[in-house]
């Protein structure tokens, strides 16, 4: 019997412990075979901080660091700059990236940094109780604004179109994998994220649409509905900067 399909070798055997409905693992998945096929075994080093995200550290077959929250980035640069010759990539969350790693995500993108980051926004703070993001939707209720996000805690942050004002990016895109087709389109855009890293082009990241459904208090199908659906209206899907 042939074999048509076949877990990555950029996965570990170690089952996922994410929430049911969450897409983390989606997200793992496309990450471990763009780096299947760039021929990267053995050559990658991962970055994860804190929240949910910590856990890549469990499921991708390769080296990785794990730092303080909001550190990705800074971490990133060091090891990147050390061994220049690896992949590094950084994993991070919307309240790891967007909150007390701002600083870090900016200057790294504005000196060009040649690593990828993947950029998970559930707009919510996911592992420590479903606190309001940096990314939470005006009117989201969270354990912080129970009421919704309103006038006193202030708009989203849109980080894919802040950064792309800088000069330094190659590469920024925002995806979703809300549906197989938006999956499709995120495995592309994560594709190209690495490879410009392969050829020198220096700081890309791709922010993925992604779901909580136990913090968002829905179920697995009304969650991918809510990113389709709303989302997107205030995180636009497309490619904000390509050089």
């Amino acid at each position: 019997m042939s074999v048509v399909y076949k877990k990555s070798k950029m996965l570990t055997n170690v089952p996922l412990n994410y929430c049911p409905g969450c897409t983390h693992g989606i997200v793992h998945k496309l990450v471990a075979e763009t780096l299947e096929e760039i021929n990267a075994e053995g050559n990658v080093i991962g970055i994860a901080p804190v929240g949910c995200a910590v856990f890549a550290y469990d499921f991708f077959n390769c080296d990785m660091q794990q730092v303080a929250h909001g550190r990705a980035p800074a971490c990133a640069t060091g090891i990147k700059r050390c061994n220049p010759d690896k992949i590094v990539f950084a994993y991070q969350g919307d309240g790891d990236i967007a909150s007390i790693g701002t600083a870090e995500i900016v200057h790294a993108a504005a000196r060009g940094e040649n690593f990828t980051v993947v950029f998970i926004n559930n707009a919510i703070y996911g592992m420590t109780g479903g606190q309001m993001a940096p990314t939470t939707l005006v009117g989201q209720k969270t354990t912080t604004s129970p009421f919704g996000r309103g006038k006193m805690q202030g708009n989203p942050i849109k980080l894919t179109e802040m950064l792309a004002t800088l000069d330094g990016p190659s590469y920024l895109a925002r995806v979703s994998v809300s549906d197989p087709a938006n999956v499709r389109k995120a495995k592309k855009a994560i594709k190209k994220a690495f490879e410009n890293q392969v050829n020198g082009k220096g700081f890309s990241m791709v922010e993925v649409l992604s779901t909580c459904p136990t913090n968002w208090h829905m179920t697995p199908v009304q969650a991918l509905d809510f990113v389709k659906n709303e989302m997107t209206k205030v995180f636009p899907l497309g490619v904000y900067k390509d050089c």
